[in-house]
C-alpha cells in the first residue's frame, strides 16, 4: 500500500483512478462530464468540493477530476495523481482566451507547448524561462480524432499566466511569437508530467478573445464544450 494515500487533497483509495484522467478546472464541469458521458460513474473524491469520478466510456475505464484554477492548484492535483495514484495520462480540458486573430469562440486549441510567467519550474533547478511540451502521442491522437469528427484542432503554443486580470496587457506581446491563446494551468501540468515521466495534453476551447473582447457566459463554459469533451474521451 502507498503510505501517501489518501493525500491531503484526494481521499480516494489507491485504485480509484483510471490510467487516464480528464481534468477540467471547474468541479461542476467534472460532474457534468461524469453524468453525461460516463457509465456507472462513481464519485471517488470530493475533498474541498473538487469532484473526481471514475466510470467507463466506450468500454474503457476513464476518470475525470477538477483541477481548480491556476498553476498552484493543478500542480498539486496532477502531482498527486501522477506520483501517488499511478495515473499515466492527464488531459486538461479547459477554456482559453484567444490571442490569435484567426481564432474564434468555440475553436479548439491543442497546446504543443506552454509559455509561462510563473516560477513553478524553478523547483526543478532551471532558472531560465521554460516552455514545457505536451505528449506527442496524445496530441497526434487528438488531431486524428478531431479529423474523424470533422472538427479542426489548431495546434501551437499557448501562454499559461499567473494573472487573470492582466492590467499590463502583457499577453498581447506574445502574438508576434505565434502564441495562440492564454490560460492559467497547462505549464504546471506539463512540467509535472515531464518530471514524473508521464503524459499530458491540454485541449482548450476558446471562450473569449483578448483581441476582440468577445466572451461567452459562465454557464456555457461549464456545459457547452461538448466537442472538446468528446475528443478527450475518445483518446482516453
Amino acid at each position: 500500500m502507498n503510505p501517501n494515500i489518501p493525500t491531503p487533497h484526494i481521499n480516494a483509495p489507491e485504485d480509484a483512478f483510471a490510467e487516464t484522467v480528464l481534468m477540467p478546472g471547474d468541479p461542476l464541469r467534472a460532474q457534468f462530464i461524469a453524468q453525461t458521458y460516463l457509465k456507472d460513474a462513481e464519485l471517488v473524491n470530493n475533498v474541498r468540493g473538487v469532484q473526481g469520478y471514475t466510470g467507463t466510456y466506450g468500454g474503457k475505464r476513464v476518470s475525470v477530476m477538477a483541477s481548480g484554477m491556476g498553476m498552484p492548484s493543478i500542480g498539486i492535483y496532477s502531482y498527486e495523481l501522477y506520483n501517488f495514484y499511478n495515473v499515466k495520462n492527464i488531459i486538461r480540458i479547459g477554456s482559453a482566451g484567444a490571442l490569435s486573430k484567426d481564432l474564434h469562440l468555440m475553436d479548439i486549441v491543442a497546446a504543443m507547448s506552454a509559455y509561462t510567467d510563473s516560477h513553478f519550474g524553478d523547483q526543478f533547478g532551471i532558472r531560465g524561462n521554460l516552455a514545457p511540451c505536451c505528449s506527442y502521442e496524445l496530441l497526434s491522437k487528438a488531431v486524428e480524432t478531431g479529423k474523424k469528427m470533422g472538427k479542426r484542432i489548431v495546434c501551437g503554443p499557448i501562454y499559461s499566466s499567473d494573472v487573470f486580470y492582466d492590467e499590463g496587457k502583457n499577453s498581447l506581446a506574445l502574438q508576434k511569437l505565434g502564441v495562440l491563446a492564454v490560460e492559467m494551468e497547462s505549464a504546471a501540468l506539463y512540467l509535472n508530467a515531464a518530471r514524473a515521466g508521464k503524459n499530458a495534453l491540454c485541449l482548450c476551447t476558446i471562450s473569449d478573445s483578448v483581441v476582440t473582447g468577445e466572451s461567452m457566459p459562465a454557464e456555457q463554459r461549464q456545459i457547452g464544450f461538448h466537442e472538446m469533451m468528446q475528443i478527450a474521451l475518445e483518446i482516453a
